[in-house]
């Protein structure tokens, strides 16, 4: 005999899915008339080998999303342990010129490198898909980059951990 499953809310369901660890991202465009922009994301995943896909979610009333969604491009900085700064500074609704005016960073094909970063993703913007109060963008990646750290910075029960 096996157990019923029980109906479940919305807090008891983001408290259950963050014992699931998960990288941390940040993920940049560029706006033609405003410059770079970036958010913080950790619902970013690897989709697809042949063809070669990545997903990220983007919250709709996320300042990035709208740039994405123009210019069809957009970058993966996955964080390392030494990062927290940055996720918490992309995390803000600080207007996006301060945020990148203290970040050291390249733009890399039109896509903003954040430097320091573990690893980079290229994308061009394949389509996006309705996934309730966020769009998954999946990008066709373009480019994909090592870098130089070796600790990735993790968000494990509503907080940063190394």
């Amino acid at each position: 005999m096996s157990e019923r499953l029980h109906p479940v809310g919305p807090e008891r369901f983001r408290a259950v899915m963050g014992h699931f660890a998960t990288g941390v991202a940040v993920i940049t465009a560029v706006s033609s008339d405003d410059g770079p922009v970036g958010m913080t994301a950790n619902a970013v995943c690897s989709l697809s080998l042949d063809p070669m896909l990545l997903l990220v979610c983007f919250d709709r009333t996320a300042r990035t999303f709208p740039v994405v969604r123009a210019t069809e491009r957009f970058g993966v900085n996955v964080l390392s342990s030494g990062q927290e700064h940055l996720a918490r500074l992309f995390a803000t609704k600080v207007p996006e010129a301060q945020k990148f005016a203290e970040v050291p960073h390249t733009v890399h094909e039109g896509i903003p490198v954040l430097d320091g970063t573990l690893a980079w993703v290229g994308c061009r913007l394949e389509r996006l898909v309705d996934g309730g109060d966020h769009e998954i963008g999946i990008g066709a990646v373009e480019t994909a980059e090592i870098g130089d750290a070796d600790e990735p910075l993790l968000w494990y029960r509503g907080a940063y951990q190394r």
